[in-house]
């Protein structure tokens, strides 16, 4: 089901294969995912991500009143400058993943497609007496990735997120197809989704369940601030960076070669000296073809598992690299 009244106009392109779930509404790729994925490397090209939810945030106290419901230090967050924070439940599980930059007068984020909704109600029910209001952009703006590297100037007035990896646009959703023809190529969404797996980069609700916590997925340092409090499930974080070790933990996998499918997302995980009849010791969560890797996948584990323990994702030899250390 789309999260929005209609597709993006991008599908229109020639070659577009719309995405499968959960980045319904956009293209998958255009005919060609792995000169897709090199262009991207290289710093070319954009990729469509007018599916994702966009939420701002504006009035004269909000970056002091996310600060206290984000993991993420962000009270004194300069203009223009991108980070990313998460939202934890009470016990300190990931709810909501958000990807953020001020703009001096309004905070603007994207999220997960489709949890623009529960985000804006969370963010609601804490408003109490601070001067501030959430609302809901995605019918307006789209987000548009720009690789590392790309020339390609955003246009005036847009507000842009920048980091190591990338520029993400805000676009008035109007211009989506005018920014597509001047500065193309367009480039699907399973390329990026292969150099985001490359690059151990974690995304809510596929590196994550309703068990998560930050400390399994690689996310402290980056979406975790470890020097502030006053965030609901902070105890938690806490608790396991000084006392403890998570129970579970990222790897990133390479695939055999030679198996013609990759393992979905939710593939049982085992010792590959165990076999397919063997216990359940995590699950693939992102699997991708990548143009000089292969196949590979990122995969939550148990944290008791050997780093150098040959596995197997379903039917499918995996050799494990560490992205969490046990």
């Amino acid at each position: 089901m789309l999260r929005h009244s209609s597709a993006s106009p991008l599908l229109s392109l020639p070659g577009a294969v719309p995405a499968e779930a959960p980045d319904e509404g956009v293209a998958a790729h255009y005919g060609d995912l792995f000169r897709e994925q090199r262009a991207l490397a290289d710093g070319s090209g954009f990729v469509d991500l007018s599916h994702r939810g966009v939420v701002t945030v504006s009035g004269p106290e909000r970056l002091s009143w996310l600060h206290l419901l984000l993991t993420q230090h962000v009270s004194e967050l300069p203009p223009g400058q991108a980070t990313e924070a998460l939202i934890l439940s009470a016990n300190g599980h990931v709810e909501h993943a958000v990807y953020l930059v001020d703009d001096g007068e309004t905070t603007w984020m994207h999220t997960e497609p489709g949890k623009q909704e529960a985000l804006i109600a969370y963010l609601e029910s804490m408003k109490f007496f601070y001067r501030v209001e959430a609302a809901d952009r995605t019918a307006d703006f789209a987000v548009v990735h720009l690789p590392a590297g790309s020339i390609t100037e955003a246009p005036e007035g847009s507000v842009v997120r920048e980091t190591p990896h990338g520029r993400d646009l805000f676009l008035p959703r109007a211009a989506l197809t005018s920014f597509a023809a001047a500065h193309g190529p367009a480039i699907g969404v399973l390329a990026l989704e292969a150099l985001r797996v490359e690059a151990h980069r974690p995304r809510l609700g596929l590196e994550t369940d309703h068990r998560t916590i930050p400390h399994e997925v690689g996310w402290i340092g980056g979406a975790v601030h470890l020097q502030k409090g006053c965030y609901r499930g902070q105890e938690t974080v806490a608790r396991v960076q000084n006392l403890g070790k998570p129970p579970r933990r990222l790897v990133f996998l390479h695939l055999d070669g030679s198996e013609v499918h990759l393992p979905p997302h939710g593939t049982p995980v085992r010792l590959a000296a165990d076999g397919e009849e063997g216990r359940q010791l995590g699950f693939v969560t992102t699997s991708a073809r990548h143009h000089e890797l292969g196949p590979i996948a990122l995969a939550l584990i148990k944290r008791n598992v050997p780093t150098d323990a040959p596995l197997i994702a379903g039917g499918t030899a995996a050799a494990q690299e560490v992205v969490v250390e046990p």
